[in-house]
């Protein structure tokens, strides 16, 4: 037996049942249906109404003429004689069929007959002559029910001291407004039905594109987007995606939204990517140092537990060499924290940089990295002067010409010029190698993207390089860009005008030495660049 509380518990549960809803094509249905159905039924209703108070109004204007024209006063007006009812109504001509008198004489009996057409005058019965006489005078004309002769209009008459009722049976007027509801109603019952029918064919066919979307989205919806790569090529047909219809345009939102999903995917898709590589090449940049560090360590630890001849050298030697090791490092993680910050906006001091200068010192110490390869340079007798970070625009350049040697083989021209273009400072480094791998010129820029997927020194590399470029220019409003194809590929660095009053920081002046070591910074060997 249920217990009280089981009983609410499941009461409640049940009120929490979901209700199932209509769907929209029911629902709009229904309504249209509806609102259409009552305004017809209202119609017909006041259509009804209309046409039996005027055809009783009829009834009653017929009986007020009829009573008039009985046989009860000669031509003078005076009254022939007292006569009954069924001597009045037999001695009138015309009266029509069902038409009911009571005569009320005061020196005789009521009296009260009514006219059955072909089977002449009869009286009425004790039943029938009652209802007739307990009519209300004063309330007159009125419809009233006469025993089992049903509804009859009824209206009074005075003759001379002579009183009555004359009265028109309502039967052809219940009928006449029975078969004009019974009309309507069979009209509005098949519009409905023809309305019905049309209605379902033009939701139904307007409604499919919206059904369309939804099938489209739940196919996306069931997608396992979470991780991995993923490419959702579910869209909505380009018919469903009218820009003239509200559903239409849902369809075409929809597509231009999956378009942008798909992209994101496709783009967190290669960034995963990216890190898995960058985090396995900082890994081994990170793991050669560790691991020449601990061995130099160990080395030099136990030559002195042990007591080595020769154990100052030897330690030395293993110090300086973890001191190397250890630079390495700090090169790397300084990569990233200046991406990091650049990213905040942070890290850029600003002041007065001479480009024409800059890009002097810069071929200089190319040319004495890279003696194999030959530099040129191509200045204006005029500086180019801009407002930016000294620091970081030397490492810029630095890391372009890095590129270029590392890149390209021996004997290869590079041509560093300096100009200006529509009030635009341009920095280009060009050179005539092989140029850019076309499946890596797409996202040369990118962060952890490197042209060769080693990880020796000379041509692999954690990818920064370029990118950590790219920030620095971006971050102080301009742009680097590249054109390569076999023979020629040309770096163009371009920066924005700066206010003349570039406030405080560190500058460079002609001899460049805000720079100095920043050639180091940044992938300073241009890894990863190609």
């Amino acid at each position: 037996m249920t217990s009280a509380p089981d009983r609410d518990a499941v009461r409640e549960r049940t009120d929490r049942r979901p209700r199932k809803r209509w769907t929209l094509q029911t629902r709009l249905m229904l309504t249209v249906v509806g609102v259409v159905a009552l305004t017809l039924i209202s119609s017909a209703v006041g259509l009804a109404t209309t046409i039996g108070t005027v055809l009783v109004s009829t009834v009653t204007t017929n009986a007020e003429s009829l009573t008039r024209g009985l046989k009860l006063f000669d031509s003078s007006g005076y009254v022939v004689r007292v006569r009954s009812a069924e001597e009045t109504i037999a001695g009138t001509t015309g009266l029509p069929y069902g038409y009911t008198l009571l005569v009320q004489d005061p020196r005789g009996p009521i009296t009260g007959a009514t006219f059955d057409g072909d089977e002449g005058v009869r009286d009425l019965t004790a039943a029938e002559l009652n209802d007739l006489a307990s009519t209300d005078l004063g309330a007159l004309p009125a419809t009233i029910e006469i025993g089992d002769l049903g509804a009859f209009r009824v209206v009074s008459f005075t003759a001379g001291d002579i009183t009555g009722l004359g009265a028109l049976p309502l039967a052809q007027v219940d009928g006449t407004v029975a078969t004009v509801v019974t009309t309507i109603t069979i009209v509005t019952v098949g519009g409905l039905l023809l309305l019905s029918a049309a209605i379902a064919v033009v939701i139904q066919r307007s409604l499919r594109p919206l059904r369309v979307v939804a099938d489209t989205a739940t196919r996306v919806a069931s997608l396992p987007l979470a991780q991995g790569a993923v490419s959702i090529s579910e869209r909505v047909p380009e018919e469903e995606t009218d820009d003239h219809d509200e559903i239409g345009r849902v369809g075409a939102a929809l597509n231009t939204l999956l378009d942008h999903v798909d992209a994101s995917l496709v783009a967190r898709q290669r960034n995963e990517e990216r890190m898995r590589s960058f985090v396995a090449d900082a890994s081994h940049e990170l793991r050669t140092p560790l691991a020449s560090i601990r061995g130099y360590s160990e080395l030099s630890l136990r030559a002195m537990r042990q007591g080595v001849p020769g154990v100052e050298e030897t330690t030395t030697a293993a110090l300086e060499r973890i001191q190397a090791q250890s630079l390495r490092m700090t090169s790397l993680v300084e990569d990233l924290l200046l991406l990091a910050r650049l990213d905040e906006g942070q890290e850029l001091v600003y002041g007065t940089v001479d480009l024409t200068a800059l890009a002097i010192d810069a071929v200089a110490d190319a040319r004495a990295a890279g003696q194999d390869h030959e530099w040129r340079l191509d200045v204006g007798d005029e500086p180019v002067v801009v407002a930016a970070d000294a620091t970081r625009i030397t490492q810029v350049v630095a890391n372009l010409l890095a590129n270029a040697r590392v890149h390209t083989p021996a004997g290869t021209t590079v041509t560093t010029a300096v100009r200006v273009t529509d009030g635009t400072a341009v920095l280009s480094v060009h050179d005539d190698g092989p140029g850019i791998d076309p499946a890596v010129a797409d996202h040369i820029f990118e962060r952890f993207s490197r042209g060769d997927s080693s990880r020796a020194r000379q041509t692999g590399g954690t990818g920064l390089g370029l990118s950590i470029a790219r920030a620095i220019v971006a971050a102080h409003g301009g742009s680097l860009t590249v054109q390569s194809e076999p023979g020629s590929t040309t770096f163009e660095l371009r920066l924005t005008a700066r206010p003349s009053d570039p406030g405080t920081g560190a500058g460079a002046g002609a001899d460049g030495e805000a720079g100095a070591g920043a050639a180091s910074a940044g992938d300073p060997d241009g890894e990863g660049s190609r």
